[in-house]
């Protein structure tokens, strides 16, 4: 793959980021603040500390999307750092799903007290969206497997 692909994702991966790592300093607080009046704190808090709590497997997957480019770049696609990084891709997406998930319960709460349906939807997007990631990501891992494993075979061969 050329630089210049891998350069723009890596821009992206930092973009995507730096727009999470600003909503998660100054979006949040904004928002919950302005709910703090509508709503008790026993359905905020647990939606703050779920919000915040996945932000750490959403930055460490794109920590590791930023290995895989680096592996990428060194011509090192096809080993096993790479099936690594990706499965660890994997865990962070079904990480998030879970917690997003464990949220839905709260989030059901609000939309019941304030008459918003949109809150549960919104969640579940954030769900399903990692979720899909993490098998996206799955597959990938399986795939990389299959050639790495193909590689080493026909390095032995040779």
């Amino acid at each position: 793959m050329e630089r210049g692909t891998t350069f723009f994702l890596r821009a992206t991966v930092v973009a995507i980021g730096l727009a999470i790592l600003a909503i998660c300093a100054w979006g949040l607080p904004l928002v919950i603040g302005d709910l703090a009046d509508t709503f008790p704190a026993y359905m905020l808090l647990p939606v703050l500390i779920i919000a915040y709590a996945s932000a750490i497997p959403f930055f460490y997957a794109l920590y590791q999307a930023l290995r895989l480019l680096r592996f990428i770049d060194r011509n090192h696609a096809f080993s096993e750092r790479s099936v690594q990084a990706l499965k660890r891709v994997k865990y962070c997406g079904f990480a998030i799903c879970a917690l997003y998930a464990a949220s839905l319960p709260f989030l059901y709460l609000m939309a019941e007290k304030d008459d918003a349906p949109g809150l549960i939807v919104i969640g579940l997007v954030i769900a399903f969206a990692s979720l899909v990631i993490a098998v996206f990501a799955a597959v990938l891992q399986q795939l990389l497997k299959s050639a790495v494993d193909f590689k080493s075979e026909l390095d032995f061969t040779v």
